[in-house]
Formats: structure tokens, C-alpha cells, sequence
């Protein structure tokens, strides 16, 4: 007998909703989980190969702070899927948090973000740019509270940041390796 979901109780509504799941295990007994679930989202690495940059955002993020005392993070653009097509959402955030326009959108994977609490799956997508595709100045949707600064980093300082840990966002520094294993020459010199 499989592992099957007896009930779920809403324990709390909002941005995102929080449940008790009651599971029943193959053996017949029960266990109590929570559930954060606020839905799918997409991040977006967008880079630029011919000047060898990517375009990132810092933002301000409350578990960072309650856990560390940090102020903001150092991302890739990302945010909730608001549609049926994880490819125009990242568009969408691409333009909202970045003002980039993008035209490709190369899949990486679609993953579970925190199996171990959260329903999110994440869309990830690699992207290249240009300096022509800057159409905006960026920083997140005012009425979203977003406080999002953008910057162009230099590719192999990316790189570095990975290797010696200072690239503590997940979704970004899977990006960054993808990139680097799918596109070395961007790294080299």
C-alpha cells in the first residue's frame, strides 16, 4: 500500500497557504506533515555572452534577515507562476525585476525547491541578451514591495562566487553551474 493523503486542514491563508496533512502510511499507521503551498514559480538567468555578464537583482528577503541578519540576497530574476506558461512568466519577471526583453529562453529543469515542506516546483531557464534587449529600468512592481536592485555582474566573478560559497541562493547557483557546464567559453580568461 502506498503512502496516501487522508486530509489536509487549512491551518493559515494568505500569500500562501499553510496545512496539517494527515498521511497514512504503507504500514497503516498515520503522520502528521505541514505544507507551505503558494504554487509554481520560474527563475531566469539572463546573461549576456558577448560582453559576459548576467543581469541579477539584489533584493531584501525576511527569512535571510530572521535567519542570518542579512539584508537582501543576490539573485537571478524569479517569481510566481501566474499562468499556464512558465516561459511568459519569466519573461514577464525578466521585464519586471530586470527590464530586459527576452527572446530565448533555453529550459534547464523544472525542480522541487524544499520537497521536505513546500509544494513549489521551479521552472529554470537560461537566457541570452543583449544590450539592445534593456527596456526598462527594472526594480519589481512598485504595488509588490519588491525593493529590487539590479546589477550586471561579470560572469567569472559569478563563477568565483560559486566556488567559494558566497552564491547562497540555490535556484542562482544552479543556474550559474548550469551555465558554466553548458557554456565554458564564457568563463575562459
Amino acid at each position: 500500500m502506498p503512502y496516501a493523503i487522508v486530509r489536509t486542514e487549512p491551518k493559515h491563508e494568505g500569500w500562501c497557504s499553510l496545512l496539517l496533512a494527515t498521511l497514512r502510511k504503507p504500514d497503516g499507521g498515520e503522520i502528521r506533515r505541514e505544507l507551505e503551498d503558494h504554487g509554481a514559480a520560474v527563475a531566469v538567468l539572463p546573461y549576456d555572452p558577448e560582453r559576459r555578464v548576467a543581469m541579477m537583482v539584489r533584493q531584501f528577503r525576511t527569512p535571510v534577515l530572521f535567519v542570518s541578519g542579512g539584508q537582501d540576497l543576490l539573485e537571478c530574476p524569479a517569481g510566481l507562476l501566474d499562468s499556464d506558461d512558465p516561459v511568459a512568466d519569466a519573461r514577464r519577471e525578466a521585464e519586471e525585476e530586470v527590464g530586459l526583453h527576452l527572446a530565448e529562453l533555453e529550459p534547464v529543469s523544472t525542480v522541487w525547491s524544499m520537497p521536505g515542506i513546500s509544494t513549489e516546483r521551479m521552472h529554470l531557464f537560461l537566457a541570452p541578451y543583449s544590450a539592445s534587449d534593456v527596456r526598462g529600468e527594472g526594480g519589481g512592481l512598485a504595488t509588490e514591495h519588491e525593493d529590487i536592485t539590479k546589477l550586471e555582474l561579470p560572469l567569472g566573478e559569478l563563477a568565483a562566487m560559486a566556488d567559494d560559497g558566497r552564491l547562497d541562493d540555490m535556484k542562482t547557483l544552479l543556474l550559474v553551474q548550469t551555465l558554466r557546464l553548458r557554456r565554458p567559453d564564457l568563463f575562459l580568461g
